[in-house]
Order: C-alpha cells, then sequence, then structure tokens
C-alpha cells in the first residue's frame, strides 16, 4: 500500500501506523541505522555527500551525476566511492539521514507543549517527505532497512500525536496515518514559493488541530 503522496512515508503508512507499534517520545531508534564513520575527518566528508547528494537529486532526480555530487562536496570521486560504493548504497543513505533527522527532532521537541510538539514534528515530516519524494524511484522498498526506518518514525510521532489528543489539541478520531498522509500531501505539487509552501501547511494543521473557543 502505498501513501497518498506516493512517497512520503515509504511503500507501506497504513502498515507501519497500525503495526502495534508504539514507545514514548524519545524512545525512536534514531541512531539504530550508525552508518557514520567514527573518524571525524572521514565522518565530515560523509556528511558533506549526503547534503550534497540531497541538493544534486532535488535538482536533477536521481539521474544525478555522482561526479557533481562529488564536486559539490568538494571531494574526490573515490572518497564518494570509499562511502557508497554503490549508487543505491547512496540513495538509502540520504534516505536514513533524513529518519535519523526527523527521529532526533521528535526528541528535541517533546518538552514543547503538546500541540506546538506535534506541528513542529509535521513541519519536519514535509522536508523529510520532500526529500523521500526526490529519490523514492530510485530507492529499493525490499530493502529490510525500510521495515527498519518505519517503525522508527511510527516511534518517534506516534506519542507526540498521542499527547496533543489527550491534551484536547488534536483531533480525537484523527490516526497517525491519516495525520502523515495529509500532511505529507503538502510535497506532492511544486510550490510557487515559501510563503505559499508555509500557507498549505498551515490549512492541512488545521485540520487536525482542535481550537478550543475563547474564555
Amino acid at each position: 500500500m502505498t501513501d497518498a503522496n506516493g512517497a512520503a512515508y515509504g511503500d507501506g503508512a497504513a502498515a507501519a501506523a497500525g503495526d502495534g507499534t508504539s514507545a514514548d517520545a524519545g524512545s525512536a531508534p534514531a541512531d539504530v541505522f550508525a552508518r557514520r564513520p567514527k573518524r571525524a575527518d572521514a565522518r565530515r566528508n560523509y556528511e558533506k555527500l549526503l547534503s550534497a547528494a540531497r541538493e544534486a537529486f532535488a535538482e536533477a532526480g536521481v539521474s544525478a551525476s555522482l561526479e557533481d555530487i562529488a564536486r559539490r562536496a568538494r571531494v574526490g570521486i573515490g572518497t564518494l566511492y570509499r562511502h557508497f560504493p554503490t549508487r543505491q548504497d547512496l540513495f538509502e543513505s540520504v534516505y536514513v539521514d533524513e529518519v535519523e533527522a526527523l527521529c532526533r527532532a521528535a526528541d528535541e521537541l517533546a518538552g514543547l507543549p503538546p500541540w506546538d510538539a506535534l506541528a513542529g514534528w509535521l513541519r519536519r515530516f514535509v522536508s523529510y517527505a520532500a526529500t523521500k519524494r526526490a529519490i523514492a524511484e530510485a530507492l529499493n522498498h525490499d530493502s529490510p532497512v525500510f521495515a527498519t526506518c518505519r517503525k522508527a518514525i511510527d516511534a518517534a510521532g506516534r506519542p507526540l500525536l498521542r499527547r496533543a489528543q489527550e491534551s484536547g489539541d488534536a483531533r480525537p478520531d484523527a490516526s497517525f496515518d491519516d495525520v502523515l498522509r495529509l500532511v505529507g500531501g503538502v510535497t506532492m505539487y511544486p510550490f510557487a514559493d515559501p510563503a505559499q509552501l508555509e500557507r498549505v501547511l498551515t490549512m492541512a494543521l488545521d485540520g487536525i488541530r482542535v481550537r478550543r473557543p475563547p474564555g
């Protein structure tokens, strides 16, 4: 089953949201995929390559040249291949990096009021979904990393929704899958500018939020 925007959550938003996984905020395995080199210089190059790849894929799609990615990162092509022996390794690593950032964001936001924490995380989810969309066609969805990623996203975000529902700030009838489909759909079409993206995202969030009457 695919999600509403065809790419935002992987190849099974409903499966991940309904697999019974439950966790407290902060328990998401944010570093479960730990692929980063331990040496500081190698880690810097790894991070530069991921950033350059994300940028190149956003601009040129999955056919972006590996030589161009190395050039953007200001490293040699040999360095790229040492970190990512195949193009698929690079695609997966970019995807996993986004999932890790999404999980870290749940930790960072958990101390905020319930609605602020959920809305902040969903805004970060939009960034993840946009990156996923750029490389979706090239990702190997049979890779075991995707099941792990889906569980990590579930463990990171589901407690934030539950807390917002318990506080009366989010619709009680909204499932986690509903919320991801709604917000992930924001990335379905390109926007004229950041202001338009913000307006549309705010409309989506308003569909989830329960506003209390004044006084």
